[in-house]
């Protein structure tokens, strides 16, 4: 029997595994950013409908809420029955603005109070 040659296989295999180790750490890079745009959507959305809830203007609640949302976000107060619901839609920007171009992914949170009494 003779000895086969295996210089080089394991380039080959370091060629075809470094391409699968690029795209899974890119694809967890991307959750981070759909986990991290989520939690802030959240939080704006509470933010606004408790300055919403405490009468404060709808003006006022929604600049409240843009302070803590991702930018380019979008954010809705209605009223009914005594409660306010504020819904907040905020693109996904990738890692580092990586494909941020053709980011059409959006997260939307949504957060309700009820309406303190007004004296």
């Amino acid at each position: 029997m003779g000895r086969r040659d295996e210089a080089g296989a394991v380039t080959a295999e370091t060629a075809v595994a470094l391409p699968l180790i690029a795209v899974f750490t890119l694809s967890m890079a991307w959750l981070v950013s759909i986990g991290i745009t989520d939690v802030r959507a959240l939080d704006a959305a509470r933010e606004t409908a408790r300055a919403a809830a405490r009468s404060e203007s709808s003006g006022d609640a929604t600049a409240l809420g843009h302070r803590v949302a991702p930018d380019g976000s979008r954010i809705t107060i209605s009223r009914s029955g005594g409660a306010v619901l504020a819904r907040v839609s905020s693109p996904v920007i990738g890692p580092a603005g990586l494909f941020g171009r053709w980011a059409s992914f959006h997260v939307t949170a949504e957060a309700v109070a009820a309406e303190e009494p007004s004296w």
